[in-house]
C-alpha cells in the first residue's frame, strides 16, 4: 500500500512538517531518546539510536489527515540503513525520502507476519541527508511511538536481505529480494517488486535478474514513456533475465522484478551495474575493408555511415536504394535519421506489416527526418535513397530512442483525473426508471481508480445523490482542487430531454437540452457556466443521455474542452444491454480511457485516439440502433464528438508503463 502525498517539487518536500513529540524519561536500560522538532524543522537521528515521540491533536498533519513528525539524519552512498516504528497506540506507518531519487513507504513489517509495526530497510543511491515520515495508517490515529535507527551494511556490493518493494537501487548495487504471496501482481497474475534507479541520459546500463526459484523477468520504464523488459539472458542461455539499456533522459526509472508465469515465487538477486556495450549511440559503423556500408541490419541507438554508388540496387523510378533493418516494439518510439551533404536524402520506412511512411525533408532542408512511434513488433525496413534519380554519394544513418513530443511530454502521469460521475437509474417516481446508468458512474470510477488515473478528490454520485445541489456543490467542490496540469472530466449516464426555449444561435431548434437528476434538471446554459470556472490542461464532457449532443453548442466553447455525445440533439440515446450499461458511449468511454484507445501503443490515450476508437465503435455496435425525435420521427444513433479546441496529440490520460501496472490483491 502506498500512501497518496501532495505532489511537490522534490522528494524531500514530499513529507509534512513535524510535530512536537513526547519525550521519555532516559534510564541506564533505556536507549538513548530524543524528539521531533517543532513545526517548521526536523530533529537529528544517528545510527544505533532509538528515539521515543508521540502522535496527536495539533500536530501537523499529512494531505490524508495522518499527523506526523519528521526526523532527520546524513546517509552516505552504499550504506544499508534500517528503520522501525512501533506503537501500541496506533498502526505505524513509515515515509522515507532523500538524494539520488530516495523514496520508500512501508505499513507493516514484512518479516513479522501479522505485526502492525513498520519497517524499511534501505541502500542509499547518494551521500546526503533522508528524512523519515513517522506517521499512522489512519488518519486522526495518536499516541506514543518508539523510532529506531540502524546501519546494517558496509557497502553497495553486498547482497541485502529481502526488502519492501519500491526501495532505491544505485547503479553498481546488487539487492536480494523475494517474490511472495502478498506482493502487488501485474494484471495477468505475476507477483510484481518495483525498484527506483536515478539515471542520466546516456547512462549504459546492464540489469541483471536471477532466480532459482522461478523464470525471472525483468522490466524498466521511465521519463518520456520509455520502457524495455526482458525474459531470457539469450548470451548465457539460462532462464535468467539480462536487460542491456541506454537511459533516453534524466530522471527516475522503474525496475520490475517479476516472473515468466503468474503466481511464481521465491528468492531472487537484481544487480544493476554500468554497461560500456549496452545498445547506445555508436561510432559509424563501417565493413571490414573500412569502407562505408550498404544496408544491413542495426539496433535502435545505432548511427552507420553508407554511401549510394553506381551499381547499388535502384528503386523503379531510378534512385540508387540501400536496405536497413532494425528489430521494434509497438508503442517504442523511434527517430530515424539520414544526413548526407552529397544528395538530398529521402527515406521509406516499412512495418513488419507492409505499411509504408516516406520522408523528403527534416525541418532542417535536405535531410530527412522520421519520427513515429511503432505500430507493432517485429522486423522493420528502412529504405535509404535520394530524391532524384542517379544521386550518388555518403550518408550518415541512424535509428534513435524517440521523445514525446514537449506537449505531450510536460504530461505527468498518475492520479491526475479529477472527475464527477454521475448515473441516474432510480428516479423516484420522477421518471421512468433505466437499468445500469447508476453502475455507469460506478464502474467508470472503478476503473480509473485501478489503473491510478483517479484522483482521490472525485466524487461519484448515484440515483438520490444525484441532486441538483448534490451536483452543483460536486462540480465546485472537485473543480476547486483541479490545477492546470490536470484534466476535468463531467461524466453523466441518465435521462436526457428537451425545453422550449428562444431561437437563437446557440439553440437554433428552439430548444434547450437538460440531464435529468433525482430531483430536478440542470440545462446546458447551467453546465456551460459551471465548465467557465475550470483552470485545468484540459476538459472533458461525457453525456450518454437522449439529446445529449446539443451541449456542444454552448460548453464545446472555449479552448482546452472537448465534449463527446451519445447522440445528435433531437434524437434519443438506447439503453446497451448487451454490455450491461446504460448506454453505449457509456461502456466505450470506460474501455478507451482505460487502454482500449491507446492505438498506437505509447502509453498515452490522446483526444484523437478517444475520438477515433469511439467512432469505431459505435460504427461496429451501434450502427443499426434506431432512435427518435420528440415528436416521433425516426433515424439512426449517432455519436457526436467536438474537440472544440483541443489537438488530435493532446493526451487525455497517461497510462502506467504495460510491464509495471501493478494491482493489489
Amino acid at each position: 500500500m502506498f500512501r497518496t502525498l501532495l505532489v511537490a517539487t522534490t522528494a524531500l518536500t514530499l513529507i509534512a512538517a513535524p510535530t512536537v513529540a513526547q519525550v521519555a524519561s532516559p534510564s541506564s536500560d533505556t536507549p538513548a531518546v530524543g524528539a521531533a522538532a517543532g513545526p517548521g524543522g526536523a530533529d537529528q537521528l544517528r545510527p544505533g539510536q532509538t528515539v521515543s515521540g508521540e502522535l496527536r491533536g495539533g500536530d501537523d498533519t499529512l494531505s490524508s489527515g495522518e499527523y506526523n513528525d519528521r526526523w532527520t539524519f546524513p546517509v552516505r552512498r552504499g550504506q544499508t540503513y534500517e528503520v522501525s516504528l512501533t506503537s501500541t497506540a496506533f498502526d505505524p506507518y513509515l515515509l522515507v525520502r532523500g538524494p539520488g531519487g530516495l523514496q520508500e513507504d512501508n505499513d507493516d513489517d514484512p518479516s513479522a507476519r501479522g505485526s502492525r509495526d513498520s519497517r524499511i530497510r534501505f541502500t542509499a543511491p547518494a551521500d546526503g541527508e533522508v528524512e523519515i515520515g513517522a506517521t499512522s495508517y489512519e488518519p486522526g490515529e495518536s499516541g506514543p511511538y518508539r523510532l529506531t535507527l540502524a546501519a546494517v551494511g558496509s557497502g553497495a556490493d553486498e547482497p541485502r536481505a529481502p526488502a519492501p518493494a519500491g526501495a532505491a537501487l544505485a547503479i553498481g548495487q546488487t539487492v536480494a529480494g523475494e517474490l511472495v504471496r502478498g506482493d502487488a501482481r501485474l494484471d495477468s497474475g505475476e507477483f510484481i517488486d518495483t525498484w527506483t534507479l536515478h539515471g542520466r541520459r546516456g547512462q549504459q546500463l546492464d540489469i541483471r535478474l536471477t532466480s532459482a526459484a522461478f523464470d525471472p523477468y525483468v522490466a524498466i520504464s521511465g521519463p518520456g514513456g520509455f520502457s524495455d523488459f526482458n525474459d531470457d539472458d539469450a548470451d548465457a542461455g539460462s532462464r535468467d533475465s539480462r536487460l542491456r539499456v541506454t537511459l533516453p533522459a534524466d530522471g527516475e526509472y522503474t525496475i520490475g522484478a517479476t516472473s515468466y508465469e503468474p503466481g511464481e515465487s521465491g528468492a531472487y538477486r537484481l544487480a544493476v551495474v554500468a554497461d560500456a556495450g549496452a545498445p547506445g549511440v555508436r561510432p559509424p559503423a563501417e565493413i571490414a575493408s573500412g569502407q562505408p556500408s550498404s544496408g544491413g541490419a542495426l539496433a535502435v541507438g545505432q548511427t552507420v555511415a553508407g554511401s549510394l554508388a553506381a551499381g547499388d540496387e535502384t528503386l523503379d523510378s531510378g534512385e540508387y536504394v540501400d536496405t536497413w533493418r532494425f528489430t521494434g516494439r509497438r508503442g517504442q518510439r523511434v527517430s530515424v535519421e539520414l544526413t548526407s551533404s552529397a544528395f538530398d536524402a529521402y527515406t521509406m520506412l516499412r512495418t513488419p506489416s507492409g505499411e509504408q511512411f516516406d520522408n523528403d525533408d527534416g525541418e532542417d532542408g535536405t535531410d530527412s527526418r522520421q519520427q513515429l512511434v511503432l505500430p507493432e513488433d517485429g522486423e522493420y525496413e528502412v529504405l535509404v535513397t535520394s530524391y532524384r534519380p542517379g544521386e550518388t554519394g555518403t550518408y550518415r544513418f541512424s535509428v534513435e530512442a524517440g521523445r514525446e513530443p514537449p506537449r505531450q511530454a510536460a504530461v505527468a502521469g498518475g492520479a491526475r483525473v479529477f472527475a464527477l460521475m454521475v448515473g441516474v437509474s432510480d428516479y423516484g417516481g420522477r421518471a421512468t426508471d433505466l437499468p445500469f446508468t447508476d453502475e455507469d458512474a460506478r464502474k467508470l470510477a472503478e476503473e480509473l481508480r485501478r489503473d491510478g488515473s483517479l484522483n482521490d478528490a472525485s466524487v461519484v454520485l448515484t440515483n438520490a445523490e444525484a441532486t441538483v445541489d448534490g451536483v452543483r456543490e460536486g462540480f465546485r467542490r472537485v473543480a476547486a482542487q483541479a490545477g492546470p496540469d490536470d484534466v476535468f472530466l463531467f461524466f453523466f449516464s441518465g435521462h436526457g430531454d428537451q425545453q422550449p426555449t428562444e431561437v437563437s444561435g446557440l439553440e437554433p431548434d428552439g430548444k434547450a437540452e437538460t440531464l435529468a437528476l433525482f430531483d430536478g434538471d440542470i440545462d446546458d446554459v447551467e453546465l456551460a457556466r459551471l465548465f467557465d470556472t475550470l483552470d485545468t490542461r484540459l476538459s472533458l464532457l461525457v453525456v450518454d443521455a437522449c439529446f445529449s449532443g446539443g451541449f456542444a453548442r454552448n460548453v464545446v466553447d472555449q479552448p482546452g474542452v472537448m465534449g463527446v455525445f451519445s447522440s445528435e440533439e433531437d434524437l434519443t440515446s438506447a439503453v446497451a444491454d448487451k454490455f450491461q450499461a446504460g448506454g453505449y458511449l457509456s461502456h466505450f468511454v470506460r474501455a478507451g480511457m482505460t487502454g482500449e484507445a491507446d492505438g498506437d501503443g505509447d502509453r498515452l490515450v490522446t483526444a484523437g485516439e478517444l475520438a477515433t476508437y469511439l467512432r469505431r465503435q459505435f460504427r461496429t455496435e451501434v450502427e443499426d440502433v434506431q432512435a427518435e425525435t420528440q415528436d416521433g420521427q425516426r433515424n439512426y444513433q449517432n455519436l457526436v464528438i467536438d474537440r472544440g479546441g483541443v489537438q488530435v496529440d493532446d493526451v487525455i490520460v497517461r497510462l502506467p508503463p504495460a510491464q509495471l501496472a501493478a494491482l493489489g490483491d
